[in-house]
């Protein structure tokens, strides 16, 4: 069943290697956007050509994610110097302190000691190891890549299903066990939208927002993990209960006990002075990055640790994250002599893909602003401004749900975020109004395998079919797509300060 799929992918990545071209030029030849202006209708085609290129990965996405360091300079749209300096930023480097962060959890093997602990405090019970697994993934996928956490905790779960099969038989666990290795992927998904760390397309509208505004406000990484927490937790139970509510065993397990998941605990040992260290660093790295800041919000103002320097605005979230990824190649180890808490073999693991893939996002952006793109799209939804907010947000959520459930999220976020952009300033509205739900929503794709990492690696287990997750995706997607409207709303205009009546200065 694999190899047809396989073929028929292969084929749509052929076609789509010479028409993306084709059709580029042909816009590029016979096409005219912008009378008055060449650059928007040169930057149209190359986005389309992005987009076709990234929807297919017709070529690895973060290849195409280099087009336009190619392309942008030769037509005139972004100069060479300026485009290739949009790839490293601070986002770039925050997403990278969180990443190395995240390695040294994994080589010490503390990222398992978390979870295995979390399983073993909640119980044996069908739903509390369900609960357990869906915290410890979700707990993860806040600080580390929901795919990493994915392949992380996949292996745990599939040795406490043959277990359990071991224990109770195949028959009376099936059922149960495609509800866990779900609960995994979707847990992933939903932990990753809590910190602006923990999903792709979080820094991604964090830059593009400011490139395209440049005087917004910032969006630091308190406020983001103020404002998404709530939606976090609504979903993670929502979760939990549609998972239990198909999947929980018709019989009782009687003849459970929680030593399967103690031994499995035993043989890490006890914690290893790295583990502690790195737990501390960590525990200090979350502390720095919500506090950093400060909270202000209507009468609530409480200053960040930020101001105790004399330059705080220089600052931010990269800065907080490099300072502290750097302190693992100082830290030396106290059980491998000539080691420290990282090296450059480990640190090697980062997904420089990613990278070129923000930038490449990042430089769209720019060259959506610079040949006015932006605007121009703005112009042609220009009907939209007549529908109500919640209407359009609604739209637009749901819009992007569709989108990223058969793309990659962060190559949709990267397409879609510039177009929202130059929507919200021609119909007079809030860019964050578009922008954050669109960008939480790409990250709530639970319908098919191809749509996130996380589902993809729990598929490939071979232990699910796609019905199941369709099934139980759908509740999940419809359940995102509402919370995403309404929190932007209800709570949104609180934590961002958001007038809906007022178009802000900063987006003129």
């Amino acid at each position: 069943m694999i190899k047809p799929v396989r073929h028929k992918r292969l084929r749509l990545q052929k076609v789509a290697l010479i028409l993306g071209p084709l059709l580029s030029l042909l816009i590029i030849l016979f096409a005219d956007l912008d009378p008055d202006n060449k650059t928007v209708t040169y930057t149209f085609a190359i986005a389309l050509l992005m987009a076709l290129w990234w929807i297919t990965e017709a070529i690895p996405l973060a290849a195409t994610a280099l087009l336009p360091v190619a392309l942008f300079p030769l037509f005139g749209i972004v100069d060479g110097k300026t485009v290739s300096s949009i790839y490293f930023n601070h986002v770039i480097f925050l997403f990278i302190g969180g990443f190395l962060m995240a390695l040294a959890m994994e080589r010490w093997d503390l990222h398992r000691r978390i979870a295995l602990r979390i399983l073993i405090l909640f119980g044996i019970s069908p739903g509390r190891i369900l609960m357990g697994f869906m915290l410890a993934t979700a707990f993860l996928s806040m600080w580390m890549s929901n795919t990493a956490t994915t392949m992380m905790m996949l292996p745990i779960a599939l040795s406490v299903i043959l277990k359990l099969e071991e224990d109770l038989g195949s028959k009376k666990t099936h059922k149960y066990f495609t509800g866990l290795l779900l609960s995994i992927a979707f847990s992933a998904s939903i932990g990753g939208i809590a910190t602006l760390v923990g999903t792709p397309p979080n820094l991604s509208f964090v830059r593009i927002a400011a490139i395209i505004f440049p005087e917004m406000p910032e969006i630091s990484f308190a406020d983001w993990f103020i404002f998404a927490v709530p939606i976090t937790l609504i979903l993670f139970f929502a979760a939990w209960i549609i998972l239990y509510l198909m999947y929980r065993p018709v019989e009782k397990w009687e003849s459970m006990n929680i030593t399967s998941f103690k031994k499995e605990y035993a043989l890490l040992g006890k914690p290893k002075p790295e583990e502690k260290i790195v737990l501390l660093l960590f525990v200090t790295l979350a502390f720095l990055w919500i506090f950093r800041e400060g909270f202000h919000m209507q009468a609530i103002n409480i200053p960040g640790w930020a101001n105790l320097f004399n330059t705080p605005s220089y600052i931010n979230d990269g800065t907080v994250a490099m300072f502290m990824a750097l302190l693992l190649f100082v830290i030396p180890s106290k059980t491998e002599r000539g080691e420290r808490l990282m090296n450059w073999e480990t640190a090697n693991k980062i997904p420089w893909g990613i990278v070129l893939l923000f930038g490449g996002g990042f430089a769209l952006a720019q060259g959506f602003v610079e040949s006015g793109l932006s605007v121009w799209f703005g112009e042609q939804l220009a009907g939209l401004a007549g529908l109500d907010p919640v209407v359009l947000t609604l739209a637009n959520v749901t819009l992007m749900s569709l989108l990223t459930q058969l793309t990659s999220n962060v190559a949709t976020t990267e397409m879609i975020l510039p177009i929202l952009a130059g929507l919200s300033v021609t119909i007079k509205m809030n860019p964050l109004l578009l922008m954050i739900p669109a960008t939480l929503t790409a990250s709530l794709a639970f319908m098919l395998p191809v749509a996130t990492p996380p589902n993809a690696i729990v598929f490939g287990s071979n232990r699910i079919q796609i019905k199941d997750m369709v099934k139980a995706g759908v509740l999940l997607n419809i359940a995102g797509i509402i919370l995403a409207t309404l929190f932007i709303f209800l709570w949104g205009t609180t934590v961002f300060g958001i007038d809906v009546t007022v178009f802000p200065e900063w987006a003129k």
